[in-house]
């Protein structure tokens, strides 16, 4: 457990220059870009010079590139994440509106694609070459090769608009006034086609993974020692193969954390779900800069928490790991 902790302070220690390159990178770079929170603003609603001029003194857009960096980073350095031009409001009040519908959408699709894709991948690679096993190969094929918004699309209209099974958008149904368990329930049911549109293209490559590491692991020694201790084949599969089967499996789910949360841009517009997303895309469209290096750098955190989780359970999986440090 010492060990464990040592790599988990390690990690905390390495992503600090990690964060702090994200975060002058991407003010770098939408400072870069051509139009300010002013012109989206006057696409909309129009103006004159004068409030040009007043509303970029007010945002504090008039200033140069090294004053506005300073004020981000002292404001930063005391927890204030700004003020949101677009929402008028906070960006932390906004954020951590948002945030909660993101982790549960990626938390469930996480927890869906890892658990089934593995399982499906210890049952194809148990018999390599089987019918089950070629099945299995397929579908997980034509389910990587899909875009998750045409996925999203799909079920949207299959299970949603033709069977009416799920509500076609939304974190839940407004105004109905339920709480507790009927509250729950109602999210619950809002997220399970965003979910399923998010998590199948990860269950796919989950399996594929697993499906290899099975065949590798059949392949070695400790699996012939295995046989010739009499062992039944269901208790070598799960108690012997997968597990070293795994490592592989976890390392990509730290990989694909990145790539989920992107990903969640596209399923939000899609099912119309107030995340974080939803939230960077109506950032960009109104140039809204502290709105947006807010979302980075939230995501930014969210990326370095999961692959400290990956890192600790990839530890607990090979205590190799855990004891070179």
């Amino acid at each position: 457990m010492t060990r464990i902790l040592a790599v988990a302070r390690r990690r905390l220690l390495h992503s600090i220059p990690v964060v702090a390159i994200v975060v002058l990178g991407v003010f770098a770079l939408l400072e870069a870009a051509p139009g300010d929170a002013v012109d989206a603003y006057l696409v909309i609603g129009g103006g004159d010079a004068e409030m040009i001029q007043r509303l970029r003194q007010e945002w504090g857009l008039d200033r140069s590139f090294l004053a506005r960096l300073g004020a981000y980073l002292t404001a930063l350095a005391h927890l204030d994440l700004g003020w949101s031009v677009a929402f008028a409001r906070p960006v932390s009040a906004v954020l951590f509106e948002r945030l909660p519908n993101t982790l549960m959408m990626m938390a469930a699709a996480i927890c869906f694609s890892f658990s089934a894709g593995t399982l499906l991948g210890i049952a194809a690679g148990a018999r390599p070459g089987s019918l089950r096993d070629r099945i299995l190969s397929l579908v997980s094929l034509g389910l990587y090769a899909m875009p998750s918004f045409w996925l999203g699309l799909m079920l949207l209209v299959g299970f949603a608009v033709k069977l009416a099974w799920f509500p076609l958008g939304g974190i839940e149904s407004v105004g109905m006034g339920k709480t507790g368990l009927a509250r729950a329930l109602d999210i619950a049911r809002h997220l399970v086609l965003p979910v399923l549109s998010l998590g199948l293209i990860y269950l796919a490559l989950y399996l594929r993974l697993m499906r290899t590491g099975m065949i590798e692991a059949w392949r070695s020694d400790y699996i012939r020692t295995a046989r010739a201790k009499g062992l039944t084949p269901r208790r070598i599969a799960f108690r012997h193969a997968a597990r070293n089967a795994l490592l592989p499996v976890v390392t990509m789910l730290g990989l694909q954390a990145g790539a989920l949360l992107s990903g969640s841009v596209v399923v939000e517009s899609v099912f119309a779900i107030p995340g974080m997303g939803r939230l960077a895309f109506e950032a960009v469209t109104q140039r809204d800069v502290p709105l947006l290096l807010g979302v980075f750098l939230i995501s930014t955190l969210m990326v370095i928490l999961a692959n400290l989780f990956v890192d600790l359970l990839y530890a607990r999986l090979d205590p190799r790991v855990a004891a070179e440090g």
